[in-house]
């Protein structure tokens, strides 16, 4: 088999001799084409198992080739009688097409006739031009635009609950999903998580969109992250980088930004001693930025050093952290602390509790560190009101770690305030979730007081079934006249108990 590389001025930059089956492509380069869309290149290469008369079939490569390298055309000639060019059958790539496929595959007699039906230079400029037209029109965000790939398997969560959460992710994340492609498999593929055909057709997919960003919906091997990079071209991060680029974003505080890259460096140490070109992709962007991002590609003894470095400074944060908790337990100034699952509404409940401005968004993770503000009660009691990280799902280990510091003044609240929206078709899930975290924090026994949210937006015959069944209490945090009833259970269990404490303390002198 012979085959040419040829550009769009008609000269032959390559010649290639393969077998009869198959001939492999030099190195032109993974780059994507552009705004041009097209590599400015077509291949042409001979076919020497087509039958007599009959059209040449493109291959699997060949389909692949145009594709992956945005190549202008692919042309299979077949080998006529004396050695003479017979068939022939091309594909060039199209922007959509209903039947899913991105190419359009035709024929013709023979090269010449193929020659005389497109003349090639306005062919491939109308191509290109409806190419992007409709490229633009699919991408219908204001943010990064991104396919997700999820892996259904039977021991997975349920399907749209787990898709539902990650497209809040990738919202919160500044990420557009346009489009989402999941498989159901009894378990991930050792080397792509999906087969290898599901990674073509996102590869397929993510040149018709326009994407050069792909998010898997579950955590992936170092080895996967490789091979899905290499086979792709695309940019691939997985649920943790996700996670990590959002609290990147987010953190503001000297604190923030050391927990942040220390749990970078933390999950890309693993990935350090093999990362390749595929890797280097990562850097910038989503999954790369914040603090940290210019420590991905240093050698594991410096990686080391820096994690070394960072926990000293954060042991010293904790230090301070001590000292302030201290001082206010010395003021005898009972502790609550508001914890739940992401995006629940506790820094509004403690803004309007407290009147106070701690930043607020309808978005996963907008606070990262423990924020504490004063509460009055009345007849001269206070209490302290903190504010913690949200939790998730399958926090990944990592940010446990990284960020258990920040959950450290849970260890010191004389009482947890669980708060929970009411709203969520999936709040009993999320009320398991946080409560296995703080299992795995040692604060299981820890009292609480549950507390549904957005009562405002749920019907008042469902929120009074759900507080008679949860032996809860139902608020808006937005609405402060919902506070009444919780402000007084809240000075009830501290200081009821506090009472009893020292009647019990008195008792026994």
């Amino acid at each position: 088999m012979v085959a040419v590389l040829v550009d769009r001025s008609g000269r032959v930059k390559e010649i290639m001799v393969g077998d009869t089956d198959r001939v492999s492509l030099p190195d032109i380069g993974r780059q994507r084409g552009g705004d041009r869309r097209f590599r400015g290149i077509r291949l042409l290469r001979t076919n020497l198992r087509a039958e007599s008369g009959e059209s040449p079939e493109l291959s699997r490569d060949d389909l692949a080739d145009l594709n992956q390298l945005q190549l202008d055309m692919v042309v299979s000639i077949a080998v006529g009688p004396g050695g003479y060019p017979g068939r022939v059958t091309w594909a060039h790539l199209i922007p959509e097409n209903p039947e899913g496929d991105l190419w359009l595959t035709r024929d013709a007699i023979n090269p010449s006739e193929l020659e005389q039906e497109i003349e090639f230079d306005h062919f491939i400029a109308e191509l290109e031009s409806e190419y992007q037209r409709k490229s633009r029109r699919a991408i219908s965000t204001d943010g990064t635009p991104a396919l997700l790939a999820y892996v259904s398997t039977p021991d997975a969560r349920p399907e749209d609950v787990h898709l539902e959460e990650m497209y809040e992710l990738c919202r919160t994340a500044s990420v557009g999903i346009v489009d989402t492609i999941v498989q159901k498999r009894t378990k991930l593929h050792p080397k792509y998580a999906m087969g290898r055909g599901k990674i073509e057709d996102l590869s397929q997919r993510a040149v018709q969109l326009g994407a050069d960003l792909l998010i898997f919906a579950q955590d992936l091997q170092p080895g996967q992250l490789r091979a899905i990079t290499d086979e792709t071209d695309l940019r691939v991060i997985d649920r943790t980088q996700l996670i990590l680029d959002i609290f990147a974003q987010h953190a503001k505080s000297r604190d923030g930004k050391l927990q942040v890259e220390l749990a970078q460096l933390r999950y890309n140490l693993p990935r350090l001693s093999d990362r390749n070109t595929g890797m280097s992709r990562l850097m910038g962007g989503i999954g790369g930025r914040g603090p940290g991002e210019t420590k991905l590609e240093i050698n594991r003894r410096r990686a080391r050093d820096r994690i070394n470095k960072l926990e000293q400074q954060i042991e010293k944060l904790e230090q301070q952290r001590t000292l302030r908790r201290q001082r206010r337990q010395h003021n005898d100034i009972p502790i609550v602390s508001i914890v739940g699952y992401t995006n629940a509404g506790k820094s509004t409940l403690l803004n309007n509790l407290t009147l106070s401005t701690v930043l607020s968004e309808d978005k996963l993770f907008a606070t990262l560190r423990p924020t504490s503000r004063r509460l009055e009660l009345g007849r001269d009691r206070a209490l302290v009101l903190t504010d913690t990280v949200g939790f998730i799902h399958d926090l990944p280990p990592d940010l446990v770690s990284a960020f258990k510091a920040t959950l450290e003044e849970l260890q010191d609240a004389d009482l947890l305030l669980h708060l929970v929206d009411m709203s969520d078709d999936e709040f009993d899930a999320r009320i398991e979730a946080v409560d296995r975290i703080l299992d795995d924090l040692g604060l299981g026994q820890k009292e609480r007081l549950l507390v549904f949210n957005k009562e405002d937006l749920v019907e008042p015959e469902v929120a009074q079934a759900l507080a008679r069944r949860f032996d809860a209490l139902t608020i808006s945090a937005l609405d402060k006249d919902s506070f009444e009833a919780l402000q007084l259970e809240l000075e009830r269990r501290v200081f009821a108990r506090r009472q009893h404490q020292e009647s019990y303390d008195i008792a026994r002198e």
